[in-house]
């Protein structure tokens, strides 16, 4: 499922028009996006937990040439599903 079958799902379960469905989902993803990125969490009951990752500075391989590179610290989003939704999709 791609971004507007998504909007086509959202519109059709919601009772909305397709394009006030664009603006919610553009709204929550939005919205998620800035928590992260201040460093909050997000936490929808039931789906599942929104957060950033720290992954340390570590040292790498270039695979073309075998050269030893050194990768620097990044920050990651990361998902983890609620048991309400790990439910729904069994």
């Amino acid at each position: 499922m791609n971004k507007s079958e998504l909007v086509d799902a959202v519109a059709e379960e919601a009772g909305l028009t397709k394009a006030d469905a664009q603006r919610a989902l553009d709204a929550t993803t939005t919205s998620i996006a800035k928590a992260l990125k201040s460093g909050d969490t997000v936490s929808l009951v039931g789906f599942g937990t929104f957060s950033v990752k720290e992954r340390a500075a570590r040292s790498g391989r270039n695979p073309a040439t075998g050269e030893t590179i050194k990768i620097k610290a990044s920050k990651s989003p990361s998902f983890k599903a609620g048991k309400g939704f790990k439910d729904a999709i069994k």
